[in-house]
């Protein structure tokens, strides 16, 4: 239609079906389409421009980065002189180049004057696509918190301008920020929509590279199920569409798959394709991925030179990303000991830890350095199993207790409340005594689990399952118990063998009567050992036997021990609010519980706030630093996404809306309180973080230095609790501690004829202690 009547509007249609075909995956049908010279009678600087940006975009994606230079050189001279506002794609599309051969100054140096001359020409599209680009720049220079702040200013404008298909792509390159910052579940769902969005948009090479990244998200989170069936689907689909890049990726993925499964001749089947296709030319990008990976192959082959040569080459290489260094340091620290050379393999292992932690302390914002540790578990579990091979029992524990509750110490090292002695100072058994408890610390491991036992007067180890054996059986036994009516219940099987999996293995060194405060790990935070069922002699909850607190760190609890809390008997009381709203209705037995609560405490010594009293500001006004209980009996709610989001529900402000007190208010208030009960739903929090535990309101009560927060691991009942606080508070008037008064509480509920004896009811309030 437009050939021989309109030649320029011939070649425009043309070079939009090429970028077009770029964007769909299709590079090489792109250039035979714009091989042509465009006719001297319509060549315009513009058309120009733009065909030299097309052919510039079709030879990045087919790895030809010297040609691609060359056009974007071309676009960029031609732009220079009568064509500026197409200057902004020109240094966006040439900062991409740089950016894919890890030139990231000069690809900064691009995307930051594309966004100035976007916005001096008002092309949103462009300063949208350089915000996303510079986020992702951010994000390889590992200036983390920069990357997101970036990353999600470029999703809001580009879904505010309809733009879906570079929205997909910011939430991708998100999603990567988000992996690369250990937070797999918010990285998880970053991937899904990125894939979703560009298959629905008709862009399958974004929408298969986006669920390679998915899939390696599944893998980092244990469902190993769903990562290799949809990592073979994945590189069967890009396969269809010649992506090598996505095909070498995710043969590696699938490499990393089966190592981690035990499986070398799969591992070595994967890796030797994605070998292939790299010497073949085809791809640049996964080339250290793939000698990193071989590197391992290599060290269960026993070829230890082969393997030294490639981990160095990984080590030295100036490309290499800083968690593949230490990747490539661990492989050397397991080559050394498989050859026998136990000081060069201890050197390396401690290299790696300390690289890591150097990075962590770079973060600065706490939200993005709560899931960091995920991404150095894999070096501490490779360490602690190195020690443990070699019997040295103390220093596995040692490094365990290094990587625990470490964003939650600081915060109170910021409070002014910093513990008295370094990690390597704290001595267990000394813990044990003084508090007089058994400690029992757990490392849920890729490999194998271990647990510490620590008493007074030894400590003792023990090896358990893997981790990928514990995990399942912790989910369904949570389903089960929150129905379960009784030990003999059916539903109490998973209960049984989680007790033979997780405490059996050292029962003979707990007595009955005994308090222990439990150190869990990976898996195991949002389990109530309190429900696990003892088989004999008949039977029973583990309640009826100990007495149980959960405790983030060894180091806590030592300082915990040396600082007094608040010793009036004094409370603070908040709660029986006004609804704000139809999604928080008021709570009918929330007066009941408030009346349960005060008269433990006299007139003079406490403080209530209620009703439209019971506000935000009110409490952060009430001092709530002077009282040694504090007590909340209203709705709470539990952020997965941003934890520190989580939030008290109080009433709403006079002439304002807010009624939600956040878990990052409550953290910079200081507190000394000696227990702080939160009555509401998922107190204790729902999402959980490697090394910090369960992370919302009970956690921000700690950090703002409660010694003992009472929290919920689901939905409470408002019809049993008002019963069990006002057992709880009639202990503690009588004397007792806050664990032994709340196990007192629970027991009487669960030795009751109503309905109030199942778990459900009594299980969910979970005491945390020693900050």
């Amino acid at each position: 239609m437009f050939g021989p009547k309109s030649p320029e509007w011939f070649w425009r249609f043309r070079i939009q079906k090429a970028r077009i075909l770029v964007l769909k995956s299709s590079p090489k049908e792109a250039l035979n389409l714009l091989e042509e010279e465009v006719p001297p009678a319509v060549a315009s600087p513009e058309l120009l421009v733009s065909k030299n940006i097309v052919e510039g975009m079709a030879y990045r994606a087919s790895q030809d980065f010297d040609r691609s230079a060359a056009k974007y050189a071309i676009a960029e001279n031609l732009a220079s002189q009568s064509q500026m506002p197409m200057m902004c794609e020109v240094l966006n599309r040439r900062g991409s180049l740089k950016f894919d051969q890890k030139k990231y100054a000069e690809a900064e140096a691009d995307f930051h004057h594309a966004l100035d001359l976007s916005k001096q020409f008002n092309r949103r599209d462009q300063e949208a696509s350089a915000l996303a680009s510079l986020a992702r720049v951010a994000t390889m220079r590992e200036r983390y918190d920069e990357g997101i702040d970036r990353g999600q200013r470029a999703l809001e404008l580009s879904r505010s301008l309809g733009f879906r298909a570079l929205a997909a792509t910011v939430q991708g390159n998100l999603g990567w920020s988000y992996f690369q910052l250990g937070d797999f579940e918010s990285a998880r769902d970053e991937f899904k929509e990125a894939a979703d969005t560009s298959q629905s948009l008709g862009l399958p090479g974004y929408g298969f590279y986006w669920q390679g990244s998915l899939a390696q998200s599944y893998q980092k989170l244990d469902d190993y199920g769903s990562a290799e069936a949809l990592l073979k689907k994945t590189v069967e689909d890009a396969e269809k569409v010649d992506s090598t890049q996505t095909i070498t990726e995710n043969l590696n993925y699938l490499t990393r798959l089966y190592l981690r499964a035990d499986q070398p001749e799969e591992a070595e089947k994967y890796n030797r394709k994605a070998s292939e296709v790299e010497e073949g030319g085809a791809d640049h990008f996964g080339v250290l991925e793939t000698k990193f990976l071989a590197g391992r192959i290599a060290v269960l082959r026993h070829d230890f030179s082969l393997s030294d040569k490639l981990f160095r080459q990984v080590i030295q290489d100036q490309g290499s990303e800083t968690f593949l260094k230490w990747e490539a340091e661990a492989g050397l620290a397991e080559m050394f000991e498989a050859e026998g050379q136990s000081k060069l393999a201890e050197s390396e292992y401690r290299e790696a830890i300390q690289e890591f932690e150097a990075k962590r302390s770079s973060i600065q914002r706490d939200e993005l350095r709560l899931s960091f540790i995920a991404r150095g578990l894999d070096s501490y579990d490779s360490y602690i199993e190195f020690l443990m091979r070699h019997g040295r029992r103390a220093e596995a524990l040692r490094i365990a207790e290094q990587s625990r509750a470490r964003t939650l110490e600081e915060g109170l090292k910021m409070n002014g409340k910093g513990t008295p002695r370094t990690r390597d100072e704290v001595p267990p058994q000394e813990i044990a005594r003084n508090l007089e408890v058994t400690l029992m610390f757990y490392w849920i491991g890729a490999r194998n689990s271990y647990l510490w036992l620590i008493t007074p007067r030894k400590t003792d180890s023990f090896k358990l399952a893997r981790g990928a054996q514990i995990a399942p059986l912790v989910k369904s036994y949570r389903q089960a118990v929150l129905s379960m009516h009784d030990a003999q219940d059916t539903g109490s099987a998973e209960g049984m063998k989680l007790f033979a999996m997780l405490v059996e293995p050292a029962k003979k060194l707990i007595s009955k009567g005994s308090r222990v405060i439990l150190l869990p790990a990976e898996g195991l935070y949002g389990l109530n050992f309190e429900t696990l069922v003892v088989p004999d002699p008949q039977p029973h909850f583990w309640i009826e036997d100990v007495t149980l607190a959960t405790g983030s760190s060894l180091t806590l609890l030592a300082a915990a021990e040396e600082r007094s809390p608040t010793k009036q008997k004094s409370m603070l009381l908040v709660g029986d609010t006004v609804s704000p709203n139809a999604d928080f209705p008021s709570l009918p037995q929330a007066g009941v519980e408030m009346q349960q609560v005060e008269r433990y405490f006299a007139g003079s010594r406490r403080e209530v706030l209620s009703g439209s009293e019971a506000t935000p500001s009110a409490y952060l006004r009430s001092q709530p630093e002077q009282f040694a209980f504090l007590h909340f009996v209203t709705h709470g709610t539990a952020s997965r996404v941003s934890p520190l989001e989580s939030a008290v529900i109080l009433s709403k402000e006079k002439g304002e809306g807010s009624y939600k007190l956040y878990a990052r208010d409550i953290v910079n208030r200081h507190l000394s309180a000696n227990l702080v009960t939160i009555s509401a739903c998922n107190g204790a929090g729902t999402r959980a973080f490697s090394g910090e535990g369960l992370v919302g309101l009970s956690w921000a009560f700690l950090r703002a230095g409660a010694h003992n927060v009472i929290g919920a691991l689901w939905e409470v009942s408002d019809t049993s609790t008002p019963e069990l606080m006002g057992k709880l508070y009639e202990g503690i008037s009588r004397g007792q501690d806050p664990a032994s008064a709340l196990r007192a509480a629970k027991l009487s509920l669960l030795h009751s004829d109503s309905v109030f004896r199942k778990p459900y009811y009594w299980a969910p309030f979970q005491l945390y202690t020693g900050s």
